[in-house]
C-alpha cells in the first residue's frame, strides 16, 4: 500500500464516522468493510456487515451527533502486507481537551477491505497541574 493508498484509507474510514447521512454512511460502511468482517473491541463484537454498520451508526449518534465530537489521526499510521495501524484521538467539535485515544489494527483483505479491525485503548497524558 502506497503513502497515498494509506491516507486515502485513513481519511475515507475517519470520515465514515462522521458522516451525518445515513445512506452515504453506510456506502462508505460497505466500500471499506469485506461483508463477513468482524469489528473487536474489549467490550463489543460486530460480525458481517449488517452488524458493522449498526455499530457505526449507534457510534455516530452517541458520540459525534448527540456529544459533538469528532475524531481524527493521532500519532502514526503505518501499513505492510495486509496490515494497517492507526492511532487516533476523539476531541470536542468546538475546540478542548482530547476525550479518549485509541489504536486501531486492521487486518486487510486482497480486495483492500477490511477483514478484521482490533481496537485498543490508549491512555491519556495526566491532568496539567
Amino acid at each position: 500500500m502506497s503513502e497515498q493508498q494509506l491516507n486515502d484509507f485513513i481519511e475515507r474510514y475517519v470520515a465514515m464516522w462522521h458522516e451525518p447521512d445515513a445512506t452515504r454512511r453506510e456506502a462508505l460502511v460497505r466500500s471499506l468493510w469485506a461483508e463477513d468482517a468482524g469489528n473487536y473491541t474489549r467490550r463489543m463484537v460486530a460480525r458481517g456487515i449488517d452488524e458493522i454498520i449498526g455499530r457505526v451508526t449507534r457510534a455516530h449518534e452517541e458520540w459525534v451527533a448527540s456529544k459533538g465530537f469528532v475524531f481524527r489521526r493521532w500519532g502514526s499510521v503505518d501499513a505492510h502486507n495486509g496490515v494497517v495501524k492507526f492511532f487516533w484521538e476523539m476531541v470536542p467539535r468546538a475546540g478542548g481537551a482530547v476525550e479518549s485515544r485509541g489504536l486501531d489494527i486492521f487486518i486487510l483483505r486482497d480486495d483492500g477491505r477490511i477483514g478484521s479491525l482490533y481496537q485498543f485503548g490508549e491512555p491519556l497524558p495526566p491532568p496539567a497541574a
